[in-house]
């Protein structure tokens, strides 16, 4: 199947759901993975390097993973920051059930959490549809490895929907593969988000950049 149709809302073909040992939070783990999502297999090359190359998150905050295919980025923010809420948003509807199966599975999934916090944080992953996240809801952290081959208005449009979310002081992870356009998309960052916002090549890793977006 190509890899195109991952950002498909719903996929055609049947689901077929399998199990796969990978690595996360320094441990290795069994998630489900199916056909018809981004990195079937396991967990993909840019995805990888990005965990390699973050900071650990803080302890407690609220996060976004931007594309959260089978949910890597947000069970990872998950088992490391247990008192944080966590968004995980996909338009594909196979995704966000199969990141939902997996924080359940890992005990960090927003149910398990229990009720809000005084300050309103419900701990946890959810899963949600982009236009379901309130509009309200502000991030401090957000981590993607954002989809670069759904082309370049897409991906803009997609960018500038959750970046400028940013709270004052928070910071926006994303990778990119260097061949993919990853110093175009650093420049074109730098020209299009508000002056509060900067930019920067936070790592290197094989083929990948890791950006860095900080919001003052």
């Amino acid at each position: 199947m190509p890899q195109s149709h991952y950002f498909t809302d719903d996929p055609e073909s049947p689901e077929r759901r399998r199990t796969v040992r990978v690595e996360l939070a320094g441990k290795e783990r069994e998630v489900v993975t199916a056909n018809g999502i981004f990195s079937p297999d396991g967990l993909d090359k840019g995805t990888a390097a990005m965990l390699s190359a973050v900071p650990e998150p803080p302890a407690s905050g609220t996060f976004l993973d931007i594309g959260c295919g089978w949910g890597p980025l947000a069970l990872t923010l998950g088992l490391t920051s247990p008192d944080a809420e966590i968004w995980a948003v996909d338009v594909n509807q196979r995704s966000l059930g199969l990141t939902e199966t997996n924080a359940a599975a890992l005990g960090v999934a927003a149910t398990a959490g229990g009720e809000p916090t005084s300050s309103g944080i419900r701990p946890g992953v959810q899963v949600a549809l982009p236009e379901a996240v309130p509009a309200g809801t502000t991030f401090d952290l957000i981590w993607s490895n954002p989809p670069i081959r759904v082309g370049k208005q897409v991906l803009h449009d997609i960018l500038l929907t959750w970046l400028p979310r940013l709270n004052p002081g928070g910071e926006a992870y994303l990778v990119v593969q260097k061949n993919l356009g990853s110093d175009s998309l650093q420049t074109w960052l730098e020209q299009n988000l508000d002056d509060d916002f900067s930019v920067e090549r936070f790592a290197r890793v094989k083929a990948f950049r890791v950006l860095r977006v900080s919001r003052a």
